[in-house]
């Protein structure tokens, strides 16, 4: 289905006005977790951004886990991040930036893959408040596309070094049209938002066989040995799930996939949508021993 532009961007418009972040079960907010936050603002080629700043249990040379939320490309509620952020910094004892990057139509792709990518660079520089040497990303959805996308800017100029990705129901793929994602038990929301989102991120259809937002396409076939090593979790009735599996297989050929976690009987956005917590605490367990890993800052 082809959205008019000026229709997609008015409700993309809309839907920016509209109710704050999903309300979420007390037991997945995770408020027991002790968080110290910052708000700060990060440069970016697009302008300045906010963003708030948790600080780790321990800070001696802690490193730095940059989050990006999810949402469409379009909506921008970065404190619906506020569970997975302080749990990461609490249990990985790493500095979560969660990132208030900007929304389409107000900057569309590549955009935002850019400003990604620019907190990337920021937060890696020598004087900071933590170690920028130690660097993680990753995301949710949208910002899974753009935590993607940030690490493969990285690994293109070889700067900064990104430790670990970790790649959360990303869309990856939006070469293929959203309707023509909906199978059998997968969820009907995305494919009926997809179109719009789609056309408000990026308008040209043509680029979005581009490798920095479709790199689970089958135009991009060069080879990612060298990116930054991923965890992938994809959700069983989530319209995404074919091209987090393929772009799992994609690194996972090339050294580059520390795990694709599939979660059975979930679907997109689980962990703010009513998963209960003995689903969410192992993933966000198995989120923070990743990055803890990978940065080795315990």
């Amino acid at each position: 289905m082809t959205v008019p532009l000026w229709l997609a961007d008015t409700i993309a418009k809309l839907m920016q006005k509209g109710p704050g972040a999903p309300r979420m079960a007390p037991e997945v907010t995770f408020s027991e977790v002790p968080a110290t936050t910052t708000e700060i603002t990060i440069p970016t080629r697009h302008g300045e951004i906010p963003a708030t700043r948790y600080s780790p249990p321990d800070g001696a040379e802690a490193g730095v886990y940059v989050n990006l939320h999810g949402g469409g490309f379009v909506i921008g509620h970065p404190e619906q991040d506020d569970p997975i952020c302080r749990f990461i910094a609490a249990n990985a004892n790493v500095n979560v930036l969660n990132i208030d990057y900007a929304t389409a139509p107000q900057l569309r792709f590549p955009g935002p893959v850019e400003q990604a990518y620019d907190v990337a660079v920021w937060a890696a520089a020598p004087d900071r408040a933590w170690n920028g040497d130690l660097l993680a990303i990753g995301g949710q959805s949208a910002g899974g596309a753009l935590a993607a996308g940030a690490a493969r800017l990285a690994f293109e100029n070889e700067a900064p070094r990104i430790a670990a990705q970790v790649l959360m129901y990303p869309a990856l793929d939006l070469s293929v049209p959203a309707k023509a994602k909906k199978k059998p038990g997968k969820e009907s929301f995305l494919a009926r938002m997809g179109p719009i989102f789609d056309t408000v991120y990026c308008p040209d259809e043509k680029l979005r066989v581009d490798r920095f937002i479709s790199p689970a396409g089958e135009h991009d076939t060069v080879s990612l040995a060298g990116i930054a090593p991923a965890l992938v979790i994809s959700c069983e009735r989530d319209i995404l799930q074919d091209e987090a599996e393929r772009y799992a297989t994609r690194l996972r050929a090339t050294g580059s996939l520390i795990e694709h976690l599939e979660l059975p009987d979930v679907g997109h956005g689980f962990n703010m949508l009513g998963a209960p917590r003995e689903v969410v605490l192992p993933v966000y367990r198995r989120i923070a021993d990743v990055v803890s890993q990978a940065l080795d800052s315990k």
